[in-house]
């Protein structure tokens, strides 16, 4: 074979000389350089890795302190706070924990022991006007006192509805046998003192006279057991009604939600006096002897006897005469020894004046003797009823 023509030879040359300064890859130099790139890129990503290591639990105690539980103890050991050449990473979005995160501060936890209340210095809303017990920064006592704060019941529960518990407390300030009744709700301020959140209920002069227990529900409703009138002084607690009133906090006060309002008329409440004259008899015109005896029957209570039962402890041959029993319910005659009147209803403060006619028959014969004028509350199935002061419901009479 002959040699290549110089004319192609020079043209292969050209090409290949044009063509090797395309593909040709790159020198020591360039190659120099992607290393330098690449281990730049690897160290930054290791530093990267070290620092979000490092981060995460501070991130995940300082939310656990946020959403209000116990951060976990630092682990001992090599430190983990990535090296100053390294700059932390700034995140576009704030790191979050997996539970939801309170936007304020708890409520105070207001849930006071007994002993804590009567351990501590308390400010009670005033008592009513007229002799009274202190109520500024004063100690409650578990015991019964005169002009003392006793402390009768306790409960707890969120009555504010701000998601902690309060304390509320039945107090009554002693006097002598009674004294006026209140019941408190207290809660703690932010340091941690006792403060009072105001009254829910409290005893009055009228009606309700006394308070006998207390129970907070789940809503947080303060149920009260309330009664129309106080015992002591003869008055049995058994005789005063009761009712189950709730009440609510309001924002600045308690107000009642549930329950009555008003008490009906209690039984008990009466107080009969007696007063009568002697039953002097004399000889009527046909032999039979004759006489009156004026009974007077005065109810000194406020509340109203629904009936009244008279009764005349009279020997039976003496009997009852004339117009004066038209006021009875029943017919005297048919009664003996006692002979008995059953009185309609009699008001509080009003009394009731009857003029009663006897007669004893020409052939009976009747002596000098003592008998019974006795009065006494009915209710209005006709049953008597016990009242506080009952000595006062009989008189003893002669009769001749």
């Amino acid at each position: 074979m002959s040699d290549i023509n110089p004319r192609l030879r020079d043209r292969f040359a050209a090409y290949r000389a044009e063509t090797i300064s395309q593909i040709a890859g790159p020198g020591p130099d360039q190659a120099r350089r992607t290393l330098r790139r690449r281990r730049q890129a690897r160290a930054v990503a290791v530093a990267v890795t070290a620092i979000a290591l490092a981060v995460a639990p501070i991130v995940a105690n300082a939310a656990l302190r946020d959403d209000g539980s116990v951060p976990v103890p630092a682990q001992t050991g090599e430190p983990t706070t990535p090296p100053t050449s390294a700059p932390a990473p700034t995140p576009s979005t704030p790191l979050t924990p997996s539970t939801t995160r309170t936007t304020s501060p708890a409520a105070p936890d207001g849930r006071i022991s007994r002993a804590q209340l009567l351990g501590t210095p308390v400010t009670l809303p005033a008592w009513r006007a007229g002799p009274g017990c202190p109520t500024s920064k004063v100690r409650i006592t578990a015991d019964y006192r005169d002009e003392a704060n006793w402390l009768l019941a306790l409960d707890h529960g969120d009555v504010d509805g701000d998601g902690a518990v309060e304390t509320v407390a039945l107090v009554q300030c002693v006097l002598g046998t009674r004294g006026p009744m209140q019941v408190v709700a207290f809660d703690r301020d932010e340091e941690g003192k006792v403060v009072t959140l105001g009254r829910v209920v409290a005893t009055t002069i009228d009606k309700p006279q006394w308070l006998f227990a207390l129970d907070v529900v789940d809503d947080g409703t303060v149920r009260v057991q309330v009664g129309d009138i106080a015992p002591g002084g003869g008055w049995s607690s058994e005789w005063s009604q009761r009712q189950w009133r709730g009440y609510r906090w309001k924002g600045e006060a308690f107000t009642q939600v549930s329950g009555p309002t008003t008490f009906g008329t209690n039984k008990h409440d009466v107080n009969l006096v007696v007063t009568s004259s002697d039953l002097a008899l004399t000889t009527a015109p046909d032999g039979s002897r004759t006489g009156t005896v004026t009974v007077r029957i005065r109810n000194g209570a406020t509340g109203p006897a629904a009936y009244v039962a008279l009764r005349l402890g009279l020997p039976a041959v003496i009997r009852p005469d004339g117009d004066g029993w038209a006021a009875c319910r029943n017919d005297p005659q048919t009664t003996r020894e006692p002979v008995t009147c059953d009185l309609n209803r009699l008001e509080g403060g009003k009394e009731v004046r009857l003029t009663l006619g006897f007669r004893v028959a020409a052939d009976a014969t009747v002596g000098t003797g003592k008998a019974d004028v006795d009065a006494r509350p009915m209710d209005a199935a006709f049953d008597l009823v016990e009242e506080v002061y009952g000595v006062d419901n009989k008189v003893v009479i002669t009769y001749r």
